[in-house]
């Protein structure tokens, strides 16, 4: 028996470990940005992409200018910016009501189920986060959140400073539909429910 090794495949060397560029992290960046709900934190940001939180920063603000045209490109039909501490892409505001349109045209003239009761939760407990209505409903409300959103039903209020939660409410086109002029009309909670001072838990599913 002979060493000869030569018809032996050599073994594929691992790739040794260096710095992201900051095209890789602009890249992992939009990645991450793409599918959030909520705005980022740098260091979330940071600890998603892999990257150390200087150079998130900086590339965030070369990517934030360069949407914004200067960096000679063309200006995009969104934004990123920074809301409540962190950072989400966003419509530029010219173009909110064509959005609003095109959305709504698309959109099916019915609310399903899960959509009225979380628009109910919305009106009586308002401001109130995604997280909170999930709670209440004790499921997944991120899709039927952004479908009310959409269809102009409820709208961004805030930020919470602290924990980057945006907080929802009503807009005016949820009381036309109603045919009401305030939610001061709306109909009160049950008794049992003791005026939703102890939530809705349990009640609506």
């Amino acid at each position: 028996m002979t060493d000869d090794l030569t018809d032996v495949p050599a073994a594929v060397a691992e790739p040794e470990d260096r710095p992201l560029t900051d095209a890789e992290i602009a890249q992992r960046i939009e990645a991450i940005l793409l599918i959030v709900e909520e705005p980022q934190s740098m260091v979330s940001l940071a600890a998603a992409v892999q990257a150390p939180t200087a150079a998130v920063r900086r590339v965030i603000r070369a990517l934030a200018a360069d949407y914004d045209g200067e960096s000679g490109g063309t200006r995009r039909g969104f934004e990123l910016r920074e809301v409540g501490g962190g950072w989400r892409f966003y419509v530029r505001a010219e173009h909110d009501d064509m959005v609003s349109d095109y959305v709504n045209a698309q959109a099916p003239s019915r609310l399903s189920q899960a959509a009225l009761e979380t628009l109910a939760v919305i009106a009586y407990k308002q401001p109130v986060t995604r997280s909170q209505v999930a709670s209440i409903r004790a499921v997944n409300v991120d899709g039927v959140v952004r479908t009310l959103v959409a269809r102009g039903l409820i709208t961004e209020l805030f930020t919470d400073s602290e924990t980057g939660a945006i907080n929802y409410g009503t807009t005016d086109a949820l009381l036309t539909y109603l045919g009401i002029n305030s939610l001061d009309e709306l109909p009160p909670i049950s008794p049992l429910l003791d005026d939703g001072a102890d939530g809705f838990d349990g009640v609506i599913a």
